[in-house]
């Protein structure tokens, strides 16, 4: 059995429309899947990157692609109220919803039914994901163990964040199998070969593709 970990941010509307066409990627393959909340912002920030809502016309570009690629999931898709809007509640609660461990701290990876009802609460109805007598209704429904604003769900999400971006998370969704990333909507048709043994794989085309060709690199205005 495979092992796959979705590593996900419920801002993001690829991570939404990945995490409902995954199951379906899946069917027929021995598989189990962890998803794993972690913070987008600290990953940009992490590889001094900007998010596609924080360059105007890329972000305009963005909501019209999703809508169109819900459109063809035959999923709803409704942007929140307001867009980027700050996850941080929500991914803690993700993580206080995880059930407590012998020790009373160690904390894994929340199930999928609390991670659907997060993001449907993000991407269905159009509210804002903020606030705060909706969050309230959410927090009442899912029962979290632990305070969601307790340090040890603060500390969980600040190291799997970390933990993630030193095995080389620069974005979501990205799901890891077998020590290869792949990040993006679009790679699941990439992940799902690989989970039913194309050769390309196997072979050298994997590990030649991913060698760094020498290349111009723009220089960090300072």
């Amino acid at each position: 059995m495979k092992h796959l970990r979705f590593y996900f941010d419920v801002v993001s509307p690829y991570a939404y429309l990945a995490f409902e066409r995954l199951p379906q990627a899946l069917v027929g393959l021995s598989v189990e899947v962890s998803y794993q909340p972690v913070l987008f912002a600290g990953l940009l920030e992490h590889w001094g990157n900007l998010g596609p809502a924080e360059i105007e016309p890329k972000r305009t570009w963005t909501y019209r692609q999703v809508a169109w690629l819900a459109h063809r999931q035959g999923l709803r898709l409704d942007l929140p109220a307001q867009h980027p809007f700050n996850p941080l509640a929500l991914l803690r609660l993700a993580l206080a919803c995880v059930p407590e461990a012998g020790d009373g701290a160690r904390l894994v990876t929340p199930s999928r039914r609390v991670c659907e009802r997060l993001f449907h609460h993000v991407w269905h109805g159009g509210a804002d994901a903020n606030d705060a007598a909706r969050l309230a209704a959410l927090t009442a429904a899912l029962q979290p163990a632990r305070d969601p604003h307790g340090e040890i769900v603060r500390r969980a999400l600040r190291e799997a964040t970390t933990s993630a971006a030193g095995r080389g998370i620069f974005g979501v969704p990205t799901i890891e199998v077998d020590d290869r990333i792949f990040w993006g909507l679009d790679s699941i048709e990439m992940l799902d070969a690989c989970l039913r043994g194309d050769a390309w794989f196997d072979a050298e085309s994997w590990h030649a593709a991913g060698i760094a060709r020498p290349g111009v690199r723009r220089a960090r205005s300072t």
